[in-house]
């Protein structure tokens, strides 16, 4: 049976209560997360310009934009609340499978939950869970050892197509042959790669938007009885072959399908840039905490990272060192660690077109060098080492394996009450202060949440 079947099986029968706490516990964190950076995201440009687009269209008003008034049909709302997610780099993501889960699952759930109602916190959580860990398990088991950044493909977004059909497909109640249907639909659109990354192009954030889209339009085409491929990951044409080379592992792919969550291997990222800059950001605040390193004592910076890390985030070199653009920055491992060692914090405000243009930071971009090491390569985050030169001769290093945020050490709902806060006072008066706090109130206890739209009245 085609793995696909298996995961259409999946969705229809695990209930809430056969989802472990942890992974409850993880999606509430992720909720409350996706809110805060959609909220942070939601002036920048990409967003912005869809958003305005979206209301010009106009159409049926079914769901909400994160901070507008004027509703549109539920594929759209979800497309542009994706976008602003994905907007700062900032959203969730599984360090292994290179995955950002809850930008494709929840803009997903909010917008059926408005445009459907009645959703309780308990089924939203239950949907936003299970496509957690179909999108992880994707990506884990595509060409095992190697990195996705080799592949060329922005897994996120490929993935992201058939994770939110069955997402929403759920939440319509499609049975078995229905989810089936929507994932060859959707399977039928699957694209988006990394050309975007190296380019600094803004089409970066809008990939999940895309996958959202149209995977919600694939559920709702299969609800009014349009078929799908049936064999799409596994069949002679399907997903692993045609993209992948037939390069995947089944094993992982469907071991424990429905006992074992994959959501709970998911990292809230403490800083707002490519997860693969984190450790080697941790490294450097390392540095300059331990000891009382000044911009002025460093004379060089060595940075080492495997190599895939390497080709994503240190080339084209120049690039790097000096940003053209802001998503440049947020994929340049040379501008986090300059960043951290003059600022010794990393923040939004540091991934600006304002920012990117600071002298003192472009200063120390100029004394990097970086080097790719093999013996760092993992399917995954990759460590890394860095290492300074201070004028006086001595030289301090930190490496770094697992970074803050990793689930070696997680964020608690604590800590991201307090993200949520920041990201708030990035939104420009989005939402009313009175809703701050009932927003963190209705995530901290969602599965006792009758009605998800109390939820989504407070984002608008």
């Amino acid at each position: 049976m085609d793995a696909t079947c298996l995961f259409a099986r999946n969705f229809t029968h695990v209930r809430f209560e056969d989802i472990p706490p942890k992974a409850v516990a993880v999606a509430k964190n992720s909720v409350l997360d996706t809110l805060g950076v959609a909220l942070a995201g939601a002036s920048l440009p990409g967003p912005k310009e869809l958003c305005e687009l979206v209301q010009f269209w106009g159409g049926r008003a079914e769901s909400s934009i994160v901070g507008c008034k004027q509703k549109v049909p539920a594929p759209n709302a979800a497309q542009v609340n994706a976008v602003m997610v994905h907007a700062r780099d900032y959203d969730d993501v599984h360090e292994t499978a290179i995955m950002h889960p809850a930008v494709i699952t929840i803009p997903v759930a909010l917008a059926l939950a408005e445009a459907g109602g009645g959703l309780s916190g308990k089924e939203f959580l239950t949907a936003t869970a299970l496509g957690a860990d179909m999108i992880c398990r994707l990506g884990l088991a595509t060409r095992p050892g190697i990195s996705p950044i080799h592949t060329g493909w922005h897994f996120t977004t490929l993935y992201g197509y058939p994770t939110a059909a069955l997402t929403a497909g759920r939440l319509l109640g499609l049975d078995e042959d229905g989810l089936v249907n929507a994932f060859g639909i959707a399977y039928h659109q699957c694209s988006g790669n990394g050309q975007c990354v190296i380019d600094g192009a803004l089409t970066k954030r809008l990939g999940p938007g895309f996958a959202v889209r149209g995977g919600m339009t694939a559920a709702l085409m299969a609800a009014r009885g349009i078929t799908g491929a049936r064999n799409c990951l596994e069949g002679e044409n399907g997903l692993f072959r045609q993209y992948q080379h037939g390069e995947y592992d089944r094993e992982l792919l469907v071991r424990d399908l429905g006992a074992h969550f994959e959501g709970v291997n998911v990292s809230i990222k403490p800083y707002p840039c490519c997860r693969g800059t984190h450790p080697s950001i941790d490294a450097a605040l390392a540095l300059v905490k331990e000891s009382p390193i000044r911009p002025q004592d460093i004379k060089e910076i060595a940075i080492t990272t495997g190599e895939a890390n390497h080709r994503l985030l240190c080339t084209p070199f120049e690039a790097k060192v000096r940003p053209r653009n802001v998503v440049d920055a947020q994929f340049s491992i040379p501008w986090g660690v300059a960043t951290a060692l003059v600022r010794r914090t990393v923040t939004t405000r540091d991934y600006t077109p304002e920012a990117i243009k600071d002298e003192c930071v472009l200063s120390m971009t100029g004394k990097i060098k970086t080097e790719a090491d093999p013996s760092l390569n993992h399917k995954g985050i990759e460590s890394a080492i860095v290492r300074v030169l201070l004028q006086d001769g001595q030289v301090r290093s930190a490496t770094v394996h697992d970074p803050l945020g990793s689930p070696q050490q997680p964020m608690s709902f604590d800590d991201c009450v307090s993200k949520f806060h920041d990201c708030v006072a990035l939104s420009d008066g989005l939402i009313a202060p009175h809703q701050v706090e009932r927003i963190i109130e209705l995530v901290a206890g969602l599965e006792k949440v009758e009605d998800v739209r109390k939820l989504v009245d407070c984002l608008v």
